[in-house]
């Protein structure tokens, strides 16, 4: 009966993921790239490099021509490339191909970027772009390659918090990716530590743990998703899909119901709707 959550849910936890991007690229004049500037100065680790107001407001610029139009961020980063723009120019790029979907030739933007990054003396940058490069493996359909890069960028020295918790946690969906769910297990429980207020986090180890028959825990993680993201369509499908499997058939219809109402056309009110219609169909006549 219960869908399986990859469509649905590596769906939500992408837009999540490209909204936080967005609000990161609005942020970059004032930051230095990644608003992690101000966090990293807290916590008194290596910060990234800081953009000259000018190199600030060129970044901003290709950004903003790749969001609007993705072909142009592309000539944009390719000309500001040529014209000394480093791993920025490189880093938008790779923003500008992924938004095009055009997932290997960004993989391999961000990758060089990274790597020019490290060169550039900035671990930090280099850390994020590699997690970045990973996202682009991932989305593109290879976790192998994106197991990779997200190594890379943990192996850069990250500092405990969201930055760090964030890559922890999207290894983890390489690795179930990848079949490997003891590995993406550690993983999403290092993440859950250092991101606690991310709804995703708890809605995919709610997911996990039902996979692994631990209902236990994934009735404990969904509870968690559901009070920090109550009008998602993904943690009610999961909602339901866990309460079904622990014989709480009233809460599973009500958390499918109200799936389907908060998103009916989306993958997961359809999925939803597609176990209420099963649910009804198993239902002897009266």
């Amino acid at each position: 009966m219960m869908q399986a959550y990859s469509p649905e849910t590596e769906a939500v936890m992408n837009r999540s993921r490209q909204r936080a991007a967005d609000k990161r690229a609005e942020k970059a004049a004032q930051t230095g790239g990644d608003g992690t500037a101000a966090s990293n100065a807290r916590q008194g680790v290596d910060k990234p490099l800081p953009m000259p107001p000018e190199m600030a407001a060129k970044f901003q610029g290709c950004l903003d021509a790749g969001t609007t139009d993705p072909d142009a961020g592309v000539r944009f980063a390719e000309a500001w490339r040529i014209d000394g723009g480093g791993f920025h120019a490189r880093e938008c790029m790779g923003f500008a191909l992924a938004r095009a979907e055009r997932w290997p030739a960004a993989l391999v933007a961000l990758e060089q970027a990274a790597d020019e990054a490290e060169r550039a003396g900035s671990m930090q940058d280099s850390a994020r772009l590699w997690a970045q490069a990973g996202n682009a493996a991932l989305a593109g359909g290879d976790p192998a390659k994106a197991k990779s890069d997200f190594d890379a960028a943990l192996a850069r020295g990250l500092p405990d918090g969201v930055g760090k918790g964030e890559v922890q946690l999207d290894r983890a969906r390489t690795m179930v990716a990848l079949k490997d769910l003891p590995a993406a297990r550690i993983d999403l429980d290092n993440a859950l530590a250092m991101v606690p207020q991310d709804p995703l986090a708890w809605l995919l180890s709610a997911t996990l743990a039902r996979r692994m028959n631990n209902l236990s825990l994934a009735q404990k993680h969904i509870a968690q998703a559901v009070k920090l993201s109550p009008d998602d369509a993904s943690v009610a499908l999961e909602e339901g899909n866990i309460a079904i499997l622990s014989s709480h058939e009233d809460i599973s219809k009500a958390a499918w119901d109200r799936a389907v109402k908060i998103a009916p056309d989306s993958g997961p009110g359809k999925a939803a709707a597609a176990n209420l219609a099963q649910l009804a169909a198993e239902k002897p006549a009266e």
